[in-house]
């Protein structure tokens, strides 16, 4: 059925019905501020599609997997020992010591996964458990899509539904903050982060969502926000709660360490952060690999195990150790070394594609200096997955041209603990991310035969 959906879809894209969804895409970006910087989001024709099942199977297995990562994440505040597979920098170490004032140490976060539908698998490469950009995007791209002139004979054969996001963001930020602040008056935002970043007009979407909701909200950079009176203020706006945006490491080390005013007003409790400084346990790389290592198995349930084995790809610290691989002992720097092919190796604390060396693309020399440069700063090993394609057409010189991208499936999730909505991207190349350069941003939708 869902190849039969996206073949009917681009059967009745014919190059007029393309030209006319084409220029409203454009109009609609803009009018919406739909881009990333100065580049639009969005530059295919086409959703991506999910039938109802395959949405099904995703939240099923990721609940599981979720609560995998809770159990990591209890045991790394338990034992030091735990904790340090994590690669916690000082400083973030001192951090875990504040309570947030509620229970979930990432209640909005994103998982990065590449999933194979017909085969009924998919592979969880990253956990985005600190500042999970785009839910706002997703759900306005989602409605722009709904009307296009595409869709118009489309949903006379198809039904087609959108997987929105901003909602799970709400129910998470004012959830925390009730938890925090024990009931009352109702939160005022303040949406962090640098005014100069790419994604500022996403900020801008959740001020116009927050508002329509009843609720107070700006925008605010943190070299304007103050603490004065045992309040944190923008300006003359007292804030109670953060929905953080801005990296922690970047607050740290372009806002003068911990003395920064939003740390200190966290630290006091005189400010909700969400998410809070403990996110960084679960949103560091080696994460992954404190999930997937033989020497943690005794901390999850025989079911957690199972689907750790099925959709987290073997991953390792890349570190002078024996460990277990296809079921044999091996030495692991050697054998990484040696096998460049089999392995991706990712910084434990970058984003947006950097520190990411793919050992498939690179030469023999460049995969030596990153191996080397992963056992001087703290790294994580992953063994290659596949990654799925699809073809998406777009409009080339008046013309519909149909090629197919790669894609990633990356559901946001709410408290840790469920799934909530659903990010695709896009690319021809290798490195799907909007930040690093390349690809497209497209609504997920779940479609059905009417």
């Amino acid at each position: 059925m869902l190849r039969d959906a996206i073949q009917t879809y681009h059967d009745l894209l014919t190059d007029e019905v393309a030209a006319a969804t084409q220029a409203q895409l454009d109009d609609q970006q803009h009018r919406r501020g739909l881009y990333f910087g100065t580049r639009p989001l969005c530059s295919v024709l086409r959703p991506r599609f999910l039938t109802p099942d395959h949405y099904r199977f995703l939240r099923a297995r990721l609940a599981t997997l979720l609560r995998a990562f809770d159990r990591a994440y209890r045991a790394a505040l338990d034992n030091a020992a735990i904790r340090a597979q994590f690669g916690l920098f000082d400083w973030e170490e001192e951090l875990l010591a504040v309570d947030p004032g509620f229970a979930d140490p990432s209640p909005v976060s994103r998982i990065d996964a590449f999933y194979l539908p017909d085969e009924a698998r998919f592979a969880l490469t990253e956990y985005n458990a600190e500042t999970p950009a785009a839910p706002a995007y997703n759900d306005v791209l989602s409605e722009v899509f709904l009307g296009l002139p595409i869709l118009r004979p489309f949903l006379r054969r198809y039904d087609v539904r959108p997987l929105p996001s901003r909602k799970g963001v709400l129910h998470a930020l004012l959830g925390s903050y009730q938890s925090f602040s024990g009931g009352g008056d109702a939160p005022r935002i303040a949406i962090l982060d640098w005014r100069e970043v790419p994604t500022y007009s996403e900020f801008v979407l959740f001020q116009d969502y927050f508002r329509s909701q009843g609720l107070e909200c700006v925008i605010a950079d943190p070299r304007e926000v103050e603490y004065r009176d045992g309040r944190l203020v923008a300006g003359d706006f007292p804030i109670t709660l953060i929905y953080k945006r801005v990296l922690l490491s970047e607050l740290v080390d372009r806002g003068g360490g911990l003395d920064q005013p939003v740390l200190r007003a966290v630290r006091d409790g005189a400010v909700c952060m969400v998410n809070p400084p403990r996110c960084k346990v679960l949103h560091k790389k080696l994460s992954l690999a404190v999930l997937s290592d033989e020497r943690n198995s005794h901390l999850f349930t025989p079911a957690e195990a199972e689907a750790i084995a099925a959709h987290i790809p073997w991953s390792r610290r890349v570190e002078e150790r024996h460990t277990t691989l296809d079921g044999a002992d091996v030495d692991l720097v050697p054998y990484i070394a040696a096998h460049p092919e089999r392995f991706v190796i990712k910084a434990n604390d970058e984003y947006g594609g950097k520190g990411i060396v793919l050992g498939w693309d690179v030469d023999a020399p460049t995969w030596e200096r990153a191996i080397q440069t992963a056992l001087a700063e703290p790294s994580l090993v992953q063994e290659r997955v596949t990654v799925p394609s699809e073809p998406f057409p777009s409009l080339v010189d008046g013309r519909v041209d149909v090629i197919d991208r790669m894609l990633d499936t990356a559901p946001f999730v709410c408290h840790g603990a469920y799934v909530d909505g659903c990010l695709t991207r896009l690319s021809t190349q290798s490195l799907l991310n909007v930040t690093a350069g390349g690809g497209s941003t497209v609504p997920t939708f779940m479609v059905e035969e009417r």
